[in-house]
Protein backbone atom coordinates (compact mmCIF):
# COMPACT_ATOMS: atom_id res chain seq x y z
CA UNK A 1 0.00 0.00 0.00
CA UNK A 2 3.17 2.58 0.73
CA UNK A 3 3.73 2.71 -3.22
CA UNK A 4 0.16 4.05 -4.04
CA UNK A 5 0.14 6.93 -4.89
CA UNK A 6 -3.07 7.82 -3.11
CA UNK A 7 -4.81 10.62 -5.01
CA UNK A 8 -6.76 13.72 -3.14
CA UNK A 9 -9.55 13.97 -5.42
CA UNK A 10 -12.48 13.10 -3.34
CA UNK A 11 -12.14 16.28 -1.71
CA UNK A 12 -13.49 18.02 -4.86
CA UNK A 13 -16.83 16.08 -4.47
CA UNK A 14 -17.41 17.42 -0.82
CA UNK A 15 -16.33 21.25 -2.14
CA UNK A 16 -17.27 21.30 -5.86
CA UNK A 17 -20.12 19.10 -6.30
CA UNK A 18 -22.66 19.18 -3.81
CA UNK A 19 -25.84 20.48 -4.74
CA UNK A 20 -28.50 22.11 -2.42
CA UNK A 21 -31.07 19.56 -3.46
CA UNK A 22 -29.10 17.35 -0.48
CA UNK A 23 -28.33 19.98 1.54
CA UNK A 24 -30.17 17.88 4.82
CA UNK A 25 -28.67 14.76 3.45
CA UNK A 26 -25.15 16.21 3.10
CA UNK A 27 -25.81 18.16 6.66
CA UNK A 28 -25.98 14.46 8.06
CA UNK A 29 -23.39 12.55 6.68
CA UNK A 30 -20.67 15.09 7.46
CA UNK A 31 -20.85 14.51 10.99
CA UNK A 32 -18.97 11.24 10.03
CA UNK A 33 -15.80 13.60 8.28
CA UNK A 34 -12.96 12.79 10.28
CA UNK A 35 -11.74 16.15 11.79
CA UNK A 36 -8.11 17.74 11.82
CA UNK A 37 -6.80 20.52 13.34
CA UNK A 38 -3.67 22.65 12.83
CA UNK A 39 -2.22 25.40 15.13
CA UNK A 40 -0.51 27.22 12.31
CA UNK A 41 -1.43 30.79 12.01
CA UNK A 42 -0.51 31.56 8.25
CA UNK A 43 1.66 35.25 8.14
CA UNK A 44 0.13 36.46 4.59
CA UNK A 45 -2.62 38.72 4.71
CA UNK A 46 -5.81 37.29 3.88
CA UNK A 47 -7.34 37.73 -0.45
CA UNK A 48 -10.85 39.17 0.01
CA UNK A 49 -12.76 36.22 -3.01
CA UNK A 50 -9.63 33.91 -2.15
CA UNK A 51 -9.64 30.18 -0.47
CA UNK A 52 -7.03 28.41 -1.00
CA UNK A 53 -7.44 24.60 0.00
CA UNK A 54 -4.05 22.44 0.40
CA UNK A 55 -5.30 18.48 -0.63
CA UNK A 56 -2.74 15.92 -0.06
CA UNK A 57 -2.40 12.15 -0.81
CA UNK A 58 -0.31 10.26 0.99
CA UNK A 59 2.48 7.72 1.02
CA UNK A 60 1.48 6.13 4.68
CA UNK A 61 1.11 2.62 5.39
CA UNK A 62 -2.24 2.25 7.83
CA UNK A 63 0.40 1.81 10.85
CA UNK A 64 2.31 4.49 10.38
CA UNK A 65 2.32 7.59 12.08
CA UNK A 66 4.70 9.57 10.05
CA UNK A 67 4.70 9.57 6.58
CA UNK A 68 5.32 11.70 3.63
CA UNK A 69 2.77 13.66 1.10
CA UNK A 70 3.36 11.81 -1.94
CA UNK A 71 0.78 14.55 -3.78
CA UNK A 72 -0.17 17.82 -3.35
CA UNK A 73 -2.33 19.98 -5.07
CA UNK A 74 -3.49 23.57 -4.09
CA UNK A 75 -7.23 23.97 -4.51
CA UNK A 76 -7.87 27.54 -4.92
CA UNK A 77 -11.67 28.64 -5.20
CA UNK A 78 -11.70 32.32 -7.05
CA UNK A 79 -15.34 34.12 -5.89
CA UNK A 80 -13.33 36.87 -7.85
CA UNK A 81 -12.66 35.98 -11.28
CA UNK A 82 -15.48 32.98 -11.00
CA UNK A 83 -12.96 30.39 -11.97
CA UNK A 84 -11.16 27.33 -9.73
CA UNK A 85 -7.52 26.76 -10.14
CA UNK A 86 -5.46 23.64 -9.06
CA UNK A 87 -1.91 23.88 -8.80
CA UNK A 88 0.31 20.74 -8.44
CA UNK A 89 3.03 21.26 -5.99
CA UNK A 90 5.95 18.65 -7.04
CA UNK A 91 6.83 16.79 -3.90
CA UNK A 92 11.00 16.82 -5.14
CA UNK A 93 10.89 20.69 -4.90
CA UNK A 94 14.08 21.29 -3.09
CA UNK A 95 12.97 23.55 0.29
CA UNK A 96 13.96 25.14 2.97
CA UNK A 97 12.60 22.95 5.73
CA UNK A 98 11.93 24.95 8.99
CA UNK A 99 14.01 23.97 11.56
CA UNK A 100 14.93 20.66 9.67
CA UNK A 101 17.69 22.10 6.88
CA UNK A 102 17.28 21.59 3.14
CA UNK A 103 14.82 18.47 1.79
CA UNK A 104 12.17 17.71 -0.50
CA UNK A 105 8.80 19.43 0.06
CA UNK A 106 7.19 16.11 0.60
CA UNK A 107 9.16 15.63 3.89
CA UNK A 108 8.05 18.78 5.63
CA UNK A 109 4.63 16.37 6.39
CA UNK A 110 6.48 13.55 8.14
CA UNK A 111 8.54 16.06 10.26
CA UNK A 112 5.75 18.49 11.31
CA UNK A 113 2.36 17.21 9.85
CA UNK A 114 0.17 20.13 8.80
CA UNK A 115 1.83 22.93 10.64
CA UNK A 116 5.01 22.84 9.18
CA UNK A 117 4.03 21.87 5.49
CA UNK A 118 1.98 25.03 5.69
CA UNK A 119 4.95 27.10 6.98
CA UNK A 120 7.67 25.45 4.54
CA UNK A 121 4.89 26.84 1.49
CA UNK A 122 4.11 30.17 3.07
CA UNK A 123 7.92 30.51 3.53
CA UNK A 124 9.44 29.13 -0.06
CA UNK A 125 6.46 30.72 -2.42
CA UNK A 126 4.66 33.22 -0.88
CA UNK A 127 0.94 31.40 -0.93
CA UNK A 128 -1.29 31.25 3.05
CA UNK A 129 -3.15 28.26 3.57
CA UNK A 130 -4.83 27.18 6.61
CA UNK A 131 -7.23 25.14 5.40
CA UNK A 132 -6.24 21.39 3.97
CA UNK A 133 -8.26 17.53 3.34
CA UNK A 134 -6.25 14.59 3.11
CA UNK A 135 -7.94 11.72 1.64
CA UNK A 136 -7.64 7.84 1.07
CA UNK A 137 -7.03 6.50 -1.84
CA UNK A 138 -10.22 4.26 -1.83
CA UNK A 139 -12.87 6.78 -2.08
CA UNK A 140 -11.24 7.68 -5.79
CA UNK A 141 -12.14 4.66 -6.98
CA UNK A 142 -15.84 4.95 -5.35
CA UNK A 143 -16.46 7.98 -6.40
CA UNK A 144 -15.71 6.65 -10.19
CA UNK A 145 -17.69 3.71 -9.68
CA UNK A 146 -20.68 6.07 -8.34
CA UNK A 147 -20.10 7.94 -11.25
CA UNK A 148 -20.67 4.63 -13.70
CA UNK A 149 -16.76 5.54 -14.67
CA UNK A 150 -14.49 8.40 -16.22
CA UNK A 151 -13.61 9.58 -19.79
CA UNK A 152 -9.74 9.84 -20.17
CA UNK A 153 -7.85 9.94 -23.33
CA UNK A 154 -4.97 7.33 -22.35
CA UNK A 155 -1.47 7.84 -25.18
CA UNK A 156 -0.06 5.09 -26.56
CA UNK A 157 3.17 5.32 -24.55
CA UNK A 158 0.75 5.35 -20.88
CA UNK A 159 -0.59 1.68 -21.74
CA UNK A 160 1.95 -0.11 -20.61
CA UNK A 161 2.50 1.63 -17.27
CA UNK A 162 -1.32 1.98 -16.73
CA UNK A 163 -1.53 -1.84 -17.05
CA UNK A 164 1.19 -2.64 -15.07
CA UNK A 165 -0.09 -1.20 -11.81
CA UNK A 166 -3.91 -1.98 -12.59
CA UNK A 167 -3.91 -5.67 -10.61
CA UNK A 168 -2.20 -3.95 -8.21
CA UNK A 169 -4.96 -1.65 -7.63
CA UNK A 170 -7.74 -4.19 -8.84
CA UNK A 171 -6.53 -5.99 -5.11
CA UNK A 172 -7.10 -3.05 -3.19
CA UNK A 173 -10.74 -2.37 -4.55
CA UNK A 174 -13.13 -3.08 -2.84
CA UNK A 175 -16.01 -1.98 -4.64
CA UNK A 176 -18.77 -4.68 -4.74
CA UNK A 177 -19.16 -3.46 -8.51
CA UNK A 178 -15.81 -3.92 -9.52
CA UNK A 179 -16.15 -7.37 -11.42
CA UNK A 180 -13.43 -9.60 -12.74
CA UNK A 181 -9.77 -7.61 -13.63
CA UNK A 182 -9.79 -5.60 -17.30
CA UNK A 183 -6.82 -4.47 -18.44
CA UNK A 184 -6.71 -1.91 -20.86
CA UNK A 185 -6.99 -2.85 -24.38
CA UNK A 186 -5.76 0.48 -26.69
CA UNK A 187 -4.76 3.36 -26.45
CA UNK A 188 -7.29 6.49 -27.00
CA UNK A 189 -10.24 8.58 -25.52
CA UNK A 190 -12.16 5.72 -23.25
CA UNK A 191 -14.18 5.28 -20.04
CA UNK A 192 -11.92 3.69 -17.53
CA UNK A 193 -13.26 2.41 -14.18
CA UNK A 194 -12.44 2.93 -10.44
CA UNK A 195 -9.48 0.88 -10.04
CA UNK A 196 -8.07 1.34 -13.94
CA UNK A 197 -8.60 5.40 -13.36
CA UNK A 198 -6.30 4.56 -10.29
CA UNK A 199 -3.72 2.95 -12.16
CA UNK A 200 -3.69 5.69 -14.74
CA UNK A 201 -2.57 8.44 -11.95
CA UNK A 202 -0.13 6.16 -10.76
CA UNK A 203 1.68 6.19 -13.55
CA UNK A 204 5.26 7.80 -13.85
CA UNK A 205 7.88 5.97 -15.51
CA UNK A 206 7.88 6.29 -19.36
CA UNK A 207 7.78 10.30 -18.50
CA UNK A 208 8.45 12.02 -15.38
CA UNK A 209 6.56 12.50 -11.45
CA UNK A 210 5.96 16.14 -13.33
CA UNK A 211 3.42 14.72 -15.70
CA UNK A 212 2.34 12.17 -13.15
CA UNK A 213 0.34 15.23 -11.44
CA UNK A 214 -0.72 16.41 -14.72
CA UNK A 215 -2.50 13.51 -15.11
CA UNK A 216 -3.89 13.39 -11.63
CA UNK A 217 -5.26 16.64 -12.96
CA UNK A 218 -6.80 15.15 -15.51
CA UNK A 219 -8.54 13.02 -13.69
CA UNK A 220 -10.01 15.18 -11.42
CA UNK A 221 -11.36 17.04 -14.57
CA UNK A 222 -12.70 14.08 -15.62
CA UNK A 223 -14.66 13.13 -12.56
CA UNK A 224 -16.15 17.10 -12.34
CA UNK A 225 -17.14 16.51 -16.13
CA UNK A 226 -19.05 13.43 -15.47
CA UNK A 227 -20.44 14.74 -12.01
CA UNK A 228 -22.09 17.62 -14.28
CA UNK A 229 -24.19 14.82 -16.69
CA UNK A 230 -24.65 12.76 -13.81
CA UNK A 231 -28.40 12.67 -12.25
CA UNK A 232 -29.00 13.96 -8.96
CA UNK A 233 -30.07 10.23 -7.66
CA UNK A 234 -25.81 9.75 -7.36
CA UNK A 235 -25.17 12.30 -5.31
CA UNK A 236 -26.14 10.73 -1.84
CA UNK A 237 -23.80 7.92 -3.46
CA UNK A 238 -20.90 10.05 -4.46
CA UNK A 239 -20.84 11.72 -1.01
CA UNK A 240 -21.13 7.85 0.71
CA UNK A 241 -17.78 7.30 -1.28
CA UNK A 242 -15.70 10.67 -0.02
CA UNK A 243 -17.11 11.15 3.41
CA UNK A 244 -15.20 7.96 5.31
CA UNK A 245 -11.71 9.05 4.01
CA UNK A 246 -11.19 11.86 4.26
CA UNK A 247 -9.73 14.24 7.42
CA UNK A 248 -10.17 17.82 7.07
CA UNK A 249 -9.89 20.97 9.16
CA UNK A 250 -13.13 22.49 6.88
CA UNK A 251 -16.51 22.62 8.82
CA UNK A 252 -19.21 21.93 8.10
CA UNK A 253 -20.50 24.92 7.35
CA UNK A 254 -17.77 26.22 5.55
CA UNK A 255 -17.65 23.01 3.34
CA UNK A 256 -21.49 23.97 2.37
CA UNK A 257 -20.48 27.64 1.18
CA UNK A 258 -17.35 26.37 -0.69
CA UNK A 259 -19.49 24.09 -2.33
CA UNK A 260 -21.95 26.34 -2.97
CA UNK A 261 -19.91 28.96 -4.54
CA UNK A 262 -17.59 25.67 -6.35
CA UNK A 263 -20.82 24.68 -7.82
CA UNK A 264 -21.73 28.44 -9.25
CA UNK A 265 -19.01 28.73 -10.96
CA UNK A 266 -18.71 25.07 -12.57
CA UNK A 267 -22.38 25.53 -13.73
CA UNK A 268 -22.18 29.18 -15.10
CA UNK A 269 -19.28 28.20 -17.51
CA UNK A 270 -17.72 25.62 -19.07
CA UNK A 271 -15.51 23.66 -17.59
CA UNK A 272 -12.82 24.41 -19.88
CA UNK A 273 -12.55 27.92 -18.87
CA UNK A 274 -13.76 27.33 -15.03
CA UNK A 275 -10.82 25.02 -13.61
CA UNK A 276 -7.00 26.60 -14.58
CA UNK A 277 -4.52 24.14 -14.18
CA UNK A 278 -0.58 25.18 -13.04
CA UNK A 279 2.71 23.14 -11.67
CA UNK A 280 5.29 24.25 -9.79
CA UNK A 281 8.26 24.53 -10.02
CA UNK A 282 7.23 25.50 -13.76
CA UNK A 283 9.20 23.12 -15.73
CA UNK A 284 9.27 23.19 -19.86
CA UNK A 285 8.68 20.42 -22.03
CA UNK A 286 12.25 19.71 -22.31
CA UNK A 287 12.98 18.75 -18.62
CA UNK A 288 9.73 17.33 -18.01
CA UNK A 289 9.99 14.45 -20.50
CA UNK A 290 12.80 12.52 -18.99
CA UNK A 291 15.65 13.94 -19.60
CA UNK A 292 17.25 16.11 -17.18
CA UNK A 293 15.43 15.43 -13.56
CA UNK A 294 17.22 18.22 -11.16
CA UNK A 295 20.62 18.34 -9.64
CA UNK A 296 22.02 15.31 -7.32
CA UNK A 297 22.22 16.98 -3.51
CA UNK A 298 21.91 13.27 -2.00
CA UNK A 299 24.78 11.21 -3.20
CA UNK A 300 23.67 8.48 -5.52
CA UNK A 301 20.28 8.53 -4.10
CA UNK A 302 17.96 11.33 -4.81
CA UNK A 303 16.70 13.65 -7.06
CA UNK A 304 15.40 17.41 -6.73
CA UNK A 305 13.94 20.41 -8.45
CA UNK A 306 15.74 23.29 -7.69
CA UNK A 307 13.86 26.15 -9.08
CA UNK A 308 14.30 30.10 -9.77
CA UNK A 309 13.18 31.86 -6.70
CA UNK A 310 12.24 34.95 -8.63
CA UNK A 311 9.40 32.32 -10.47
CA UNK A 312 7.47 32.48 -6.83
CA UNK A 313 6.34 35.13 -7.79
CA UNK A 314 4.49 33.80 -10.97
CA UNK A 315 3.28 31.51 -9.14
CA UNK A 316 1.50 34.16 -6.54
CA UNK A 317 0.16 36.10 -9.51
CA UNK A 318 -1.56 33.10 -10.82
CA UNK A 319 -3.26 31.78 -7.57
CA UNK A 320 -4.06 35.81 -6.94
CA UNK A 321 -3.88 37.32 -9.80
CA UNK A 322 -5.37 35.07 -11.71
CA UNK A 323 -3.05 36.04 -14.35
CA UNK A 324 -1.95 32.04 -16.64
CA UNK A 325 1.63 31.10 -16.19
CA UNK A 326 2.48 31.41 -19.73
CA UNK A 327 1.42 34.95 -20.02
CA UNK A 328 3.38 36.28 -17.01
CA UNK A 329 5.72 39.07 -17.79
CA UNK A 330 8.59 37.46 -15.83
CA UNK A 331 9.07 34.72 -17.79
CA UNK A 332 8.16 36.17 -21.30
CA UNK A 333 11.32 38.47 -20.62
CA UNK A 334 13.48 36.46 -18.25
CA UNK A 335 15.98 34.48 -20.76
CA UNK A 336 16.37 31.73 -17.85
CA UNK A 337 13.78 29.30 -17.62
CA UNK A 338 12.81 29.20 -14.04
CA UNK A 339 14.12 25.76 -13.26
CA UNK A 340 17.73 26.21 -12.38
CA UNK A 341 20.64 22.73 -11.80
Amino acid sequence: MSKLKKIIICIIALVLIIPLGVYGYVQYKLKDVTTGDTSYISKIEEVDGITNILLLGTDGRPEESAFRTDSMIILTIDNNNKDIKLTSLARDTYVEIPGKGKGKLNTAYFWGKEDLLFETIENEFGIGIDKYAIVDFTSLMDIIYALDGVELNVKESELEQLNKYIPECYKFCKNANKGELQLVEKAGKQTLNGYQALSYSRIRKGDSAINRDERQRKVINAIIKKYKDTSITKYPALIDAVVPYVTTNLNSNEILQLAYTGHNIISGKSLKKAIKEAEFPIIDDVHSKGGMYGKNFYGNTEWVWIYDENSTSVLRDFIYKDIPMNENEYLNDNSQISLKY
